[in-house]
């Protein structure tokens, strides 16, 4: 009594050690993930943690907001930024974005 399905079908099977090299394409797209994308992101993430511990009086700043100003007074988890002749923000610390050069604002 025969079936209905061919030998050719009967007999394939997988391959021996198929299932170690099909996980190979996952391993190469993580490792590239991580170099182009993860360790890239966590070196940025670390230079602004080091920036912002760094911060002290008089040094001119620009926060995530995009205001530029001098930081007159330094707290544990805010900063006090004067923004113009007597005008004065609370900010925290971590939305400082970047450090600019001294004399950054007699040029603005």
């Amino acid at each position: 009594m025969r079936f209905f399905i061919s030998d050719a079908w009967a007999q394939s099977g997988a391959s021996p050690g198929g299932g170690l090299l099909s996980l190979l394409p996952i391993v190469v797209i993580f490792v590239l993930f991580y170099f182009l994308l993860i360790r890239p992101q966590q070196k940025r993430q670390k230079q602004h943690r080091e920036m912002v511990a760094s911060l002290s009086k008089g040094d001119e700043v620009v926060t995530t907001g995009g205001t530029l100003g001098k930081i007159t007074e330094v707290g544990e988890n805010f900063i006090t930024v004067e923004v113009s002749q007597g005008v004065q923000i609370k900010v925290q610390r971590g939305m400082v974005q970047t450090m600019m050069p001294k004399g950054t604002i007699k040029d603005a």
